[in-house]
């Protein structure tokens, strides 16, 4: 037996030599309506570090390193900075952390693991919010395919264990409500939200309204709302996916949503200005890129015993800019997109969903032989239609001049209604009122 094992302050004392004795510190050498630069610091602190300091009402705060060079560092702060005065004292914070725990799930907390509803919340064991993503070649491929109730999605643009797929749409066409029909009926064991940049209200109408008590008993909701400095906002995003990854490592299967990409987008891109970085992609600093390739890298298929991380995530598209720099980007990092068209919400058809125009990538894997069949039977009438629309519809088509466009034009009503269909059991329920419409028969 050896010494340690008879003396039962020895794990106290292992601990305590961890602690560092002193505390680096540097004093607020320049303020600005942004954030502040600190003198002495440079050399104890990385580039997205968090430092502490006294707000001007004497409260301790929290600001994100996002500039280093010689002389010190640039700091954007996680909260108010009015009344910070020249000379302030700064501490090092270290990498940033939060110990997610399962007592989170059914809770709203804030990017720092605080309870936004004001009861208290367990704490786990702290896990870095810069984590890295698995390592490529260890990963599983995409799993099982999974229900979403949604007939379009179920049978056109299935959904799989550890795929990430994004939700383009411009406003007003549906977005959220497809999402949170989702965050409601989507397979996994644990849901994790996380709102962007949300205005407060719609978090407590989402909360009460779009999940209610049966989707919050699954779901924990990360949340930074519109008034919240852009660093806080950022932050949001890859607290929640820390979260995510805390169920992901105990072997859970995870869905998690994030709405949305483009105001996480926006919050970096006002960080980044105010660091220095220019703007080059039409407004946008080229080190969104690697944010955002980083975000959806951490999603997706685990390793070994680990689970899975099953990702939605919502884009606003202006004007339906499919090109511009924050759709074109996410769209390349993912694993399908699903477009809404304004022109369909407009028709009075929700979801919105531009099957033509949306990809999942899970295919023809997601499913079996037959149901391919139907899907490209489908895919075939819908390319007919929308390119004989115009003249149909400017009566300039003779029917009984083209089978194709005479099939089209009998089957795509019917079709775009099994579309709307949701709250179905199963993909096989949805494949089955396609192959109804269609005139085939359905093995299932």
């Amino acid at each position: 037996m050896t010494t340690d094992t008879l003396d039962p302050f020895a794990p106290i004392r292992a601990r305590l030599t961890t602690i560092g004795r002193a505390v680096p510190v540097g004093r607020i050498a320049a303020l600005d309506g942004t954030g502040f630069s600190v003198e002495g610091l440079s050399g104890a602190a990385r580039l997205g570090d968090d430092i502490r300091y006294r707000d001007g009402a004497g409260r301790l705060a929290r600001a994100e390193v996002v500039r280093l060079d010689r002389a010190g560092l640039r700091a954007m702060p996680f909260g108010p900075s009015a009344g910070l005065a020249l000379g302030a004292e700064v501490q090092a914070g270290g990498p940033p952390a939060i110990g997610p725990d399962l007592g989170w799930i059914g809770r709203v907390v804030d990017p720092f693991g605080a309870p936004l509803d004001g009861r208290p919340l367990p704490g786990g064991p702290p896990r870095p919010v810069g984590a890295v993503p698995p390592p490529a070649a260890a990963r599983r491929p995409m799993g099982a395919r999974l229900t979403t109730g949604i007939a379009v999605l179920d049978t056109m643009l299935p959904l799989v264990a550890g795929q990430r797929i994004g939700l383009f749409a411009g406003s007003g066409v549906g977005k959220s409500t497809l999402l949170g029909q989702l965050a409601r009926r989507l397979d996994g064991d644990v849901r994790v939200l996380t709102l962007v940049g949300e205005r407060g209200r719609e978090l407590a109408d989402f909360v009460r309204d779009t999940l209610g008590a049966e989707g919050m008993a699954r779901t924990v909701i990360v949340a930074a709302t519109a008034d919240m400095p852009a660093s806080t906002r950022r932050r949001a995003a890859f607290s929640a996916m820390t979260v995510a990854e805390y169920f992901r490592d105990q072997g859970a299967c995870v869905a998690f949503f994030c709405d949305s990409v483009t105001r996480l987008a926006e919050a970096h891109r006002e960080i980044a200005l105010g660091a220095g970085e220019g703007a080059e992609l039409r407004g946008h600093p080229a080190s969104l890129t690697p944010l955002l390739a980083n975000l959806a890298e951490r999603a997706g298929p685990g390793t070994g015993a680990q689970g899975d991380i099953t990702a939605v995530m919502s884009v606003l598209v202006a004007g339906s800019d499919m090109d511009e720099p924050v759709a074109d980007i996410v769209r390349g990092q993912l694993d399908g997109h699903v477009v809404l068209s304004r022109a369909i919400a407009e028709s009075g058809r929700f979801p919105a969903v531009d099957v033509l125009r949306s990809v999942s990538r899970a295919l023809p894997a997601a499913a079996t032989r037959e149901e391919n069949a139907l899907i490209a039977e489908v895919r075939r009438l819908l390319g007919v239609m929308d390119r004989s629309e115009l003249m149909v519809s400017s009566g300039l088509y003779d029917r009984g001049s083209s089978p194709d466009i005479d099939r089209a034009i009998a089957l795509v009503p019917r079709l775009e209604e099994v579309f709307t269909r949701t709250g179905l059991a199963s993909p096989q329920e949805a494949f089955a009122l396609v192959a109804q419409q269609l005139g085939r028969g359905y093995a299932g």
